[in-house]
């Protein structure tokens, strides 16, 4: 179904600023290396703060009450009965291994909950009360139902050690508190995603398997308010709910579409989805051409459409040293004309992002492994987070440092300390990143699988001793050799300069003095632009004064 081109280039700019948010990519057991379900989280904000939520396992006396604080503004929205015992959380995944990530889409405005539970508080309730994805559906649900929800559209991930599913969520609005959801199991076998639009298009409404469920006035109330008018085997969730305009087709379908197109070779049809909004939705998931890796989520969460044709370090914006950052805003105006920035995975403004993987074969202390990183996943490392850990490192600890407050000991301070440098100079910086970058997380890889093997024949407590020790050594030393790291890259590139280096160390003379450094320049095309300026390219033209009249 195509959308007419003034729908698409009228409201391109009309997508929320929490439409350029979060990216969750999904990998189901069959789908992956290990027989592990992985799923992936941005947290993008440019007021979040990268940092490791935790909440300890509880038992709760009779009558306790627990507060609803609206995650994106701190405001009390009030106060629900406690249960009687909570589990454990260690940021979007509790001491069971079930995880639980979000992005959010907005949808139709008018439709905003006015209920209780945002959808950062429906996250960690839930954390706190289900054991498995099946039980936070209906823990999801139920609160929603009971107290009513808070927010706008979202697309939910929730995944345990054999199952994932995609559940979308809108409110009401505000004569009605209550919300409309529909939630899918992605099959064991595929690939899926959602970056901030809503993905569910028709679904099985008779559904023997139990592998979709919706709320019973999902259609009966887009009815109502005329969303939609056809026969119920043609309704789409995404097209009564969503919006649809260029922002949300390029700078979140496109992402989908990056990790699609990284492992399946079925993709370039979609680009006039992605590009135009003509032919056939992205489809909520596909079977890819090879099985992934926990390494290969992590490599995708660093996307900028490299080796595509949105590539974000070839275009003219990404300046001599192909940059594949652009600052907000990302839409724009030249002589009328409306210009959008690509939005790709990895952005600047990340608080945190995970990798999660979940595994039912491993040891209870390892069923779960959160992946973790602070600020942006392109240059952040991955540190191993277990689902038994009962502290959590100082270095991404909360309250260790806020956005107001730079920490020399917070991974997330150090993590922008590196990043920052590099995206003035990018081409240069990466390759010294990750020589760091890597080692590091391969290492980390390979001990979390020794630990596999390690820990099933140890005593409980000593194994989670082992876990929580092993998570707090790295955090260290992941923050010390970060901090190096970004005193090295300023020594090295300082003033537009590249110092030479000598067996590991800046070179000097026979003298002991620094040895004249390297003056590397710009590329070709930054100077052609130069001199085919019409404001500035004659004037910066090199006097050649003839010989005869030297």
């Amino acid at each position: 179904m195509n959308l007419t081109k003034n729908i698409f280039t009228s409201l391109m700019v009309a997508t929320a600023p929490s439409a350029w948010a979060c990216t969750g990519l999904i990998a189901a057991p069959g789908a992956t290396t290990d027989g592990s379900a992985l799923v992936t989280y941005a947290a993008d904000s440019h007021t979040l703060y990268g940092e490791l939520y935790h909440t300890p396992a509880a038992d709760h006396p009779a009558g306790s009450m627990r507060e609803v604080i609206d995650w994106d503004s701190g405001r009390k929205l009030g106060e629900i009965p406690q249960i009687a015992h909570t589990y454990s959380t260690i940021g979007n995944m509790n001491e069971k291994g079930l995880v639980i990530t979000e992005s959010t889409w907005g949808g139709r405005h008018e439709l905003e909950g006015s209920g209780m539970i945002d959808y950062g508080s429906l996250i960690y309730i839930t954390l706190e009360r289900a054991a498995n994805a099946r039980e936070a559906i209906k823990v999801m649900t139920d609160l929603v139902d009971k107290y009513g929800y808070a927010s706008e559209g979202e697309s939910f991930t929730i995944a345990d050690p054999t199952e994932v599913w995609i559940m979308e969520m809108i409110g009401k609005g505000k004569s009605d508190k209550g919300a409309v959801w529909v939630a899918r199991r992605v099959p064991d076998d595929c690939i899926s995603g959602h970056a901030n639009h809503s993905r569910i298009h028709q679904f099985p409404l008779k559904d023997k398997s139990g592998e979709t469920l919706y709320s019973p006035d999902v259609i009966k109330f887009a009815r109502k308010q005329g969303y939609f008018n056809g026969k119920d085997e043609d309704f789409s969730f995404s097209r009564a709910y969503a919006v649809y305009d260029g922002g949300a087709l390029r700078g979140c379908d496109g992402r989908v579409w990056a990790f699609y197109n990284k492992y399946s070779d079925k993709m370039t049809p979609y680009l006039d989805w992605v590009l135009k909004g003509e032919g056939e939705p992205l489809p909520l998931w596909i079977k890819p051409d090879r099985k992934l890796s926990a390494s290969d989520m992590k490599a995708m969460m660093r996307d900028h459409f490299e080796g595509t044709p949105m590539d974000m370090t070839q275009d003219v914006g990404a300046g001599p040293y192909k940059v594949p950052y652009r600052w907000r805003p990302l839409t724009y105006t030249v002589d009328s004309v409306e210009y959008t920035h690509e939005r790709a995975i990895a952005t600047q403004q990340t608080g945190f992002s995970l990798v999660a993987q979940l595994n039912d074969k491993a040891p209870d202390v390892m069923r779960g492994v959160l992946w973790f990183g602070v600020d942006d996943a392109n240059t952040c490392v991955y540190l191993p987070m277990y689902n038994c850990l009962t502290t959590i490192p100082h270095e991404v600890e909360k309250g260790n440092g806020d956005l107001y407050t730079l920490k020399w000991d917070a991974a997330f301070w150090v993590t922008n300390f590196v990043a920052n440098q590099a995206y003035n100079r990018y081409s240069q910086m990466i390759p010294d990143i990750r020589a760091v970058q890597e080692p590091m997380e391969k290492e980390l890889e390979t001990q979390v699988t020794a630990l596999y093997e390690q820990v099933g024949d140890f005593d409980y407590d000593v194994a989670v001793k082992l876990l929580n020790e092993h998570s707090a050594d790295w955090a260290k030393t992941y923050t010390d050799r970060y901090r190096q790291l970004g005193e090295y890259l300023f020594v090295k590139y300082l003033d537009g300069n590249i110092k030479k280096e000598r067996d590991g160390k800046f070179a000097r003379t026979e003298t002991g003095m620094p040895e004249y450094p390297e003056f590397p320049g710009y590329d070709k095309r930054y100077y052609r632009s130069i001199a085919n300026d019409p404001d500035g390219g004659e004037r910066l033209k090199l006097l050649i004064i003839p010989e005869e009249s030297k």
